[in-house]
């Protein structure tokens, strides 16, 4: 059974954080600088300034075992994912299926066509997860300029006939 979902708190900051870093731990050259996500200092604050929201679910001891956040990007028709991420303890559980639920609730609630997202060119794993929800790589790449020398992959799923 999928522990409960529920909206993040700006108090989810520190172990929100520690989710990230773990992340970021699991591959060669990804390294976890703070300064460089502003919006952890106060994630839900953040989500919400957007239009959009972020899910937490909670793991023992304090910590989270999962988080994903979407905002709306009307310009595009489309949802943006963002802090997709869940603790190796608690991946192959459905935790991640029942976050991507939620975010297909709050696009398909909102009219949009599509939902994308942008995921370094290092996370294979997440890049076949998004794959089989749907998602469709797209052409080319970004360059972050970050401490991790970040490119990343542009992911697009198209969630309703567009003209």
């Amino acid at each position: 059974m999928t522990p409960p979902i529920r909206l993040a708190h700006d108090d989810d900051s520190g172990p929100l954080s520690a989710l990230i870093a773990a992340s970021f731990a699991e591959y060669p050259g990804c390294v976890f600088v703070e300064a460089e996500l502003p919006e952890l200092r106060r994630p839900a604050t953040a989500f919400a300034a957007k239009g959009g929201m972020l899910w937490i679910v909670d793991g023992p001891d304090g910590r989270i075992a999962g988080s994903l956040g979407i905002v709306p990007v009307p310009e595009q028709n489309a949802a943006e994912l963002a802090k997709v991420y869940v603790d190796p303890a608690f991946r192959g559980a459905g935790l991640a299926q029942a976050l991507f639920a939620r975010a297909i609730d709050f696009a398909e609630q909102g009219g949009f066509a599509e939902m994308t997202l942008w995921s370094d060119t290092r996370f294979t794993r997440g890049h076949r997860f998004y794959e089989k929800l749907g998602f469709m790589r797209w052409p080319g790449e970004r360059y972050l300029g970050d401490a991790s020398e970040s490119w990343e992959y542009h992911f697009r799923k198209r969630l309703r006939p567009g003209p």
